[in-house]
């Protein structure tokens, strides 16, 4: 009898090692340093506690599995029933339910409005901030149900009806009409083929049922080209009434409880954000309420674009830390020419470099966080706002996409690799860039602040002051900004928008970070440095301590 044969291949080589362990497991809030510093800042009362508990949330293997399932199984449009009936319904997998069902809870649409106070809307950026560790799809809708709330308030009688189930910590997934549901999710739907940023070129036509005006009904026949997350309850869109282009609030069902003429005519195929569907509609004497007053759409519904323009950048901060908590955290276990990465002086300089954006980026967008926390109450926070806002809008989501590039990069191959998160990470990191407004509308926007409210470029201007003296570039650089304010031109909106955010995020770095964070951000942004790329930091500068205040600190 011949002797059995071995179970295993002597010769066998696979053998894993070299690889960083997952990055599972930690509380995303207390390891990032940035963010906490910045809301035990701003906000009065403790409230890290519920801040820990979504960070070690997002950062958990089922969340990340679920984030994984959302964008590998995408959402599916049955525009018919088996019998021919139209129902224009989206269905998606049941991760993303549990997802924005997570995220509902937590508030993220609705806390400064359900439960305002000091710090309300601190932290509820911040918990946007941490979700973009988890799933970025299903923030789409909830931006667009925090942001539709002070819209709706410009129309008293329609918030009474709507704004409970808007603002309730209830997400309820089924497709019936709001006022059976304990909670309701608010859409948008304002860009049309022929003119995308340019609202007043839409079409869309809104025709008065019974005489019309404020609140009442009207009919909507038109087309929208983008429509994002099609299974919210009720949609703000623009249409042109008889008074000129107005802003209206359409549901999915009329009052007799039947479907409304809202019809989905198909799903948009996107480079990323794939979990969250965004469509084409049709109105097809489609039923709506008129919000505010007749003609004056576009100043109706800009409250609800400033909101979503601050929560655009606060995701394009999120999507910032999430991808250099990642870069940090692989080179501190992944071996290269008998060093680990981050012992590399030139992956550590690049590690530096994008930990500086990151943080910058983060001081920024809590900063704004806090001036929207003011209120009414304060005027001059009110004008910071308008102004940071299309500044961080234009900057954050600009400097974003290259940031999530090098941080593939530093993972080499694995970073190109779609069960890698960092190559999803990578495919949503230009939508922010474009929704609510690309570049050059944001950078032309800030212009137009400077120019017909002045008090904005004061309230701003008031920021810089208070850190004046602390550093020698950023005066120099304060100095340069005073003098292209003085000459700029519309050519040159994105060189003022430019030079307007690195002052901002300068002078928050040197009233507020470590002086190592604050020196290398002045010297690396501010100063002679080339910076035409990240990693070209100059020398001199403590590389090693910023690189360790990004990485992870249970693996690092």
């Amino acid at each position: 009898m011949s002797e059995p044969r071995a179970t295993h291949d002597d010769g066998a080589t696979h053998e894993v090692f070299n690889q960083p362990p997952p990055l599972e497991g930690l509380d995303a809030y207390s390891e990032d340093a940035a963010l906490t510093e910045a809301v035990e800042r701003y906000v009065p009362e403790p409230a890290p506690e519920r801040l820990r508990r979504l960070g070690r949330w997002v950062l958990a293997p089922q969340t990340q599995e679920l984030a994984r399932l959302a964008n590998a199984c995408p959402p599916v449009l049955h525009s018919h029933d088996r019998y021919g009936n139209r129902i224009d319904e989206v269905a998606y997998h049941p991760a993303y339910h549990d997802l924005l069902g997570r995220a509902v809870a937590e508030g993220i649409h609705s806390l400064p409005f359900a439960n305002p106070g000091p710090g309300a809307h601190v932290v509820r950026a911040a918990a946007a901030f941490l979700f973009n560790h988890a799933e970025i799809g299903v923030l789409c809708p909830v931006t667009m149900t925090f942001a539709g709330v002070p819209c709706l308030r410009q129309q008293p009688d329609i918030a009474a009806i709507w704004q409970e189930r808007v603002i309730s910590n209830d997400y309820d997934r089924r497709f019936i009409p709001a006022h059976e549901k304990s909670g309701a999710m608010l859409g948008m739907a304002m860009t049309e083929k022929q003119g995308g940023s340019d609202v007043r070129s839409n079409t869309t036509r809104a025709e008065p049922v019974d005489g019309g005006g404020p609140g009442a009904a009207y009919s909507l026949t038109g087309h929208k080209w983008f429509c994002s997350a099609p299974m919210c309850d009720a949609f703000l869109t623009l249409a042109q009434a008889p008074g000129g282009l107005s802003c209206f609030l359409v549901p999915r069902f009329l009052p007799d409880d039947t479907r409304n003429a809202f019809l989905i005519q198909r799903l948009k195929d996107k480079l990323g954000n794939r979990a969250n569907a965004s469509s084409e509609i049709e109105y097809r004497n489609a039923y709506a309420l008129m919000v505010g007053e007749e003609g004056r759409g576009v100043r109706t519904i800009i409250e609800m674009v400033h909101h979503t323009r601050l929560d655009v950048a606060i995701s394009s901060a999120g999507i910032m830390r999430n991808a250099v908590m990642r870069a940090a955290h692989h080179a501190a276990h992944r071996t290269a020419f008998q060093k680990r990465l981050t012992d590399q002086p030139a992956m550590r300089r690049l590690l530096a470099d994008l930990a500086l954006e990151s943080e910058a980026a983060t001081a920024l967008v809590i900063r704004i966080a806090k001036a929207f926390d003011a209120g009414d109450s304060d005027p001059a926070e009110t004008l910071f706002a308008r102004i940071a806002v299309a500044v961080a809008k234009f900057w954050v989501c600009k400097r974003v996409t290259p940031l999530v590039a090098e941080a593939l990069e530093a993972h080499g191959g694995n970073g190109y690799v779609e069960t890698w998160p960092v190559a999803r990470l990578y495919r949503e990191a230009p939508l922010n860039g474009i929704w609510e407004g690309a570049s050059n509308v944001m950078a032309l926007d800030v212009l137009r602040a400077i120019s017909r409210e002045p008090g904005s470029l004061e309230a701003l201007w008031a920021e810089f002051k208070a850190a004046r003296g602390a550093d020698r570039r950023l005066d120099a650089h304060l100095e340069t900004t005073e003098t292209l304010l003085a000459q700029a031109r519309e050519a040159d909106a994105r060189r003022v928008a430019t030079v307007l955010a690195l002052a901002l995020q300068g002078a928050l770095l040197v009233r507020h970070a470590p002086p190592h964070v604050a020196d290398a951000f002045c010297a690396g942004r501010l100063g002679d440095a080339p910076g035409l790329a990240y990693g070209l930091l100059p020398d001199g500068l403590d590389e090693e301590r910023i690189v360790a205040r990004a990485t992870p600190r249970l693996y690092g």
